[in-house]
């Protein structure tokens, strides 16, 4: 070895101490406390909800305990119970640990992260307790009425403010990524729940939409696909980006590809809402708009995929042994998968045979059940103990519910994508002779055996989050709350010197409301190139004069199957294929819709569609409708459909007739001036003439009950396009004449 010669040795000034201020804070564990432990809660309630839907299209006559409990009032109470109530507190917990530790601050106010807790409870007990008495938008993912809206504009603000402030005041210049993931969601969810909930109120609990049928439905979607994406999707990326790297103790992956995936994902998602109506009345240049962009996701959505798995190089051993990254890595796995599905079922070719099936269920439950729910469960399975100051009670019972956790999944899904593709494919098929093979009705009950094994499935993913209470109870009972976690970290500089070779993106990493103006702007420009030609180019909705608007009595008759949820199982958009030509009748147009608020072109068709309803081969007698809605089974044997006898026992509230008709003047409706006042006399006429009907079959009921003003709506559909059901043009893609 050579040795160094004292005369060789380069002596260099020692560089001047600069004084360094650090600061003692606290970090807030009880608010983080409180989130954790109504996440498990409410992951209860809501996925035991779904569970007992699941179980009422497989009984449906023992199980449907109407009205409040039947499958169109808790149906959605439980897809907002799992979405706002499980993973908005599995969120807020996320949040409120790791932007504290990001930030090197504590939250700038615990009044407000107090009152947001409590605020978003209070949301929650509203909906749990509004949605089973009916009261309802009628509004996928946007059900809560316009009381409700408000108070979630108002608790969102609060955390808005809390969140943003702790960013201005932070100690750390520099914003983590997970951070652009929290202020993107912050402002999206806020663009998206106002834009989506301008509505008329027509009394405290009862509201219509201002947009009208296509448009309503354009910016429904708009809503509920980034419901989906900013809501269930960007704030998990940012709970991935800071707890996967914190479980794994390894860094992300890649720092330049987060930048690509934060900023391709939140300008791409926002364009991809109209997906969801393909083939239907939307104008074709927005479909194929929704179509474009929901494909290019896949590039985006696999890059955070990547980035997350890879981040597990070389720790592939401690995922075996780590019960919390085998939950983070099942959850990033459904993650890729749902976001492959996603841009797939996006396709036309492919959408054609998805839409309105179980496998677009099977699909969002995947996403569900395996990206929110597993990486929630890995967050508190690693987080309480943390804050409890604990070891977890028991790994083997964490391990247990991983796997019934994830052989849930499987037996939920894997059913369902069977049953759809079988769905789609028994309604499509002819007989050599040209004539439909199955009637609805027979496939539905082909449904049941799939229908019993999502619930098996659904029953063993429950069973695994009641293991996971018991291990975290048992965890915190052992442990002690650190309420006020001591911390230290430097005063935040305000110069700041460019180190050499620093990437250009650092700039807005230091700078939050550029961060939260850019980001604005991003999710501004796709919405507002799809909403804005649809609202002011008329011809894209071209009128038809035949179109008139609802009687007095069929309006009442609407609201009431709104309330009870008939849209979460038929759909009202007839499609411009052969089978549905010929099975529902003439194919549906823009301008049938323009009188609707809100429109009821539906998602899923676990009945079949009700357009035509009214008109040829469709029609049926008052007494039918009677004796279907009273007993279901007895009229379509097979059927799931839950009983509607209580409406024959209700007297229909005729005092809200003349305000509806106000309400719905002012919304654009050509009521007459001053029709208000002889809305009731016109109502009462028409609930005679039906009553009048039943009367001739030697069915009994007063003029006055609920079921008469549902008549009269079912009786009315389709009824404006002409009297027969007329086959759909030939013209490459859409039915061939009969």
């Amino acid at each position: 070895m050579e040795t160094i010669r004292p005369e060789q040795v380069v002596h260099v000034p020692p560089a001047p101490q600069v004084s360094v201020k650090r600061e003692q804070f606290f970090y807030d564990n009880k608010i983080v406390r409180n989130f954790a432990f109504a996440t498990a809660f409410w992951g209860v309630v809501g996925m035991l909800a779904g569970l007992f839907v699941a179980l009422e299209l497989v009984f449906p006559k023992t199980l449907s305990l109407g009205p409040w409990f039947n499958f169109g009032r808790l149906r959605p109470l439980h897809t907002n119970a799992v979405i706002f109530a499980f993973v908005g507190n599995g969120i807020f917990m996320g949040y409120y640990y790791s932007l504290q530790r990001l930030l090197k601050s504590r939250m700038w106010s615990d009044k407000l992260s107090k009152i947001h807790f409590w605020g978003w409870q209070l949301i929650i007990v509203a909906a749990a307790i509004t949605l089973p008495l009916g009261y309802t938008t009628g509004k996928e993912y946007a059900e809560l009425e316009w009381p409700i809206d408000i108070a979630i504009t108002v608790i969102w603000v609060v955390f808005g403010l809390n969140m943003f402030i702790t960013i201005l005041k932070r100690r750390e210049r520099h914003l983590y990524v997970a951070i652009w993931f929290y202020i993107a969601t912050f402002i999206t969810v806020a663009v998206l729940h106002i834009v989506n909930s301008v509505e008329l109120p027509v009394s405290i609990l009862k509201s219509y939409p201002v947009y009208a049928g296509v448009q309503d439905a354009l910016v429904q979607w708009w809503y509920g696909h980034n419901a989906v994406a900013f809501f269930l999707t960007t704030p998990y990326l940012g709970l991935m980006y800071y707890f996967l790297p914190k479980a794994a103790n390894r860094p992300v992956f890649s720092y330049k590809l987060s930048i690509i995936h934060f900023w391709a994902l939140i300008f791409l998602y926002i364009w991809a809402g109209p997906h969801h109506l393909l083939y239907s009345a939307l104008p074709n240049w927005a479909q194929s708009l929704g179509v474009v962009f929901s494909f290019t996701l896949l590039f985006p959505s696999w890059g955070g995929m990547i980035n997350g798995l890879l981040t597990l190089r070389g720790a592939w051993d401690k995922v075996r042994e780590d019960v919390v990254l085998k939950f983070m890595v099942v959850a990033i796995t459904a993650y890729g998968m749902a976001t492959f599905e996603g841009p797939m079922l996006s396709l036309k070719s492919v959408n054609a045979i998805s839409h309105f099936t179980d496998w677009t269920i099977a699909h969002v439950h995947v996403g569900g059940l395996g990206w929110n729910g597993m990486l929630t469960f890995g967050v508190l399975y690693w987080l309480l103990p943390r804050i409890f100051r604990t070891e977890l009670y028991s790994k083997k019972l964490a391990n247990l519910h991983f796997w019934l956790g994830t052989l849930g999944i499987l037996f939920w899904a894997v059913p369902m994508y069977w049953a759809g593709f079988m769905q789609a494919s028994m309604w499509a098929q002819f007989t050599p002779s040209g004539q439909l093979k199955y009637t609805f009705l027979e496939t539905v009950t082909y449904m049941k055996p799939f229908y019993a094994l999502r619930a098996f499935g659904g029953a063993l993913f429950i069973s695994g989050v009641f293991v996971m209470v018991y291990n975290l109870v048992k965890t915190v009972k052992q442990g002690s709350l650190l309420a006020d976690e001591a911390a230290e970290a430097p005063a935040l500089q305000k110069e700041y010197k460019k180190h050499e070779g620093e990437h250009w993106h650092r700039w807005i990493e230091r700078r939050p409301t550029p961060l939260l103006v850019f980001t604005l702007i991003t999710i501004l420009i796709g919405g507002a190139v799809e909403m804005i030609p649809t609202f002011l180019i008329k011809s894209n909705i071209p009128t038809i004069a035949s179109v008139k608007p609802y009687t007095p009595l069929e309006l009442q008759g609407r609201d009431l199957y709104i309330r009870e949820g008939c849209y979460v199982c038929h759909s009202q958009m007839v499609r411009p294929f052969r089978s549905e030509t010929e099975r529902y009748g003439e194919y549906s147009k823009a301008g049938e819709f323009v009188y609707d608020h809100p429109f009821q072109w539906g998602s899923k068709r676990t009945g079949p569609d009700l357009a035509r309803e009214g008109v040829g081969n469709n029609k049926k007698s008052d007494t039918w409708h009677f004796n279907h809605l009273d007993d279901p089974q007895s009229i379509s044997t097979g059927s799931v459909m839950p009983a509607y006898s209580f409406l024959i026992d209700k007297t229909l509230d005729i005092t809200t007739t003349p305000t509806k008709i106000k309400a719905m003047r002012k919304l654009g409706v050509p009521y007459p001036e001053g029709y208000e006042r002889q809305a009731n006399t016109d109502l009462q006429k028409q609930a005679e003439g039906i009553a009048a009907n039943l009367r001739k079959d030697s069915i009994n009921v007063p003029s006055g009950r609920e079921i008469i003003a549902l008549i009269a709506y079912l009786q009315r559909l389709g009824t404006d396009i002409g009297k027969e059901p007329k086959a759909a043009p030939s013209n490459g893609t859409v039915a061939e004449n009969k």
